[in-house]
């Protein structure tokens, strides 16, 4: 990506507020529910959730293209799906800014290049790194694959809990939420949809 792009991508995100201005909302948060900002055990809590939230919502200072960009050409005829499996995500959900917990698979159907496979982990890290809803996020996860890899086809699946529904709300402490979301070739071929299902509920 060009120096341009970068900075258009930058450009496109909220101006951010000074850490000074984090704590000091963090104070009055704390002061919200009850207690004490300036006891001994809280006077650097500000400071820990501020650092905590640079780590939660890093993915919105990336850009998941970029991990995209540096492909092999030669795939000597391969024209099958690449699936990866089990890519763990943490998350936080828009509502509430609670966890959500999970599992990500992904699959793409090369047309003319392949990546190397911890780059696609690395997309899927980026988007979740935000706040997010299940579906949007499955959704960016394929798309940007398909897109940057110029593929016939992307799939995802999500199962994923959350912990706005499991700690509060309705308290289902074992409900999980499962998406799928298919481009190209996947959307238009339910076989292929089937497979890719089949594939990552194998043990």
């Amino acid at each position: 990506m060009t120096n341009k792009n970068v900075t258009e991508f930058k450009a496109k995100l909220v101006e951010k507020i000074s850490k000074e201005e984090a704590k000091k909302a963090i104070q009055t948060i704390l002061k919200y529910i009850g207690e004490n900002p300036d006891r001994e055990g809280l006077i650097e809590t500000p400071k820990r959730v501020i650092k905590a939230f640079d780590e939660y919502f890093s993915g919105y200072a990336e850009d998941p293209q970029l991990y995209l960009e540096k492909t092999f050409g030669d795939v000597e005829g391969y024209n099958d799906m690449v699936i990866q499996k089990n890519i763990s995500i943490q998350s936080h959900c828009e509502h509430h800014m609670a966890p959500i917990i999970g599992i990500t698979h992904v699959a793409y159907i090369p047309s003319e290049k392949v990546v190397g496979l911890s780059k696609l982990a690395r997309v899927v890290e980026a988007y979740s790194r935000r706040l997010q809803t299940q579906e949007r996020l499955t959704m960016q996860i394929a798309n940007a694959i398909n897109k940057g890899l110029k593929a016939h086809g992307a799939a995802v699946c999500i199962d994923a809990v959350h912990q706005c529904m499991t700690t509060r709300g309705v308290m289902k402490e074992n409900a999980s939420t499962v998406t799928n979301y298919f481009t190209g070739s996947f959307r238009d071929s339910q076989s292929l949809q089937q497979r890719f299902l089949s594939y990552i509920n194998q043990k």
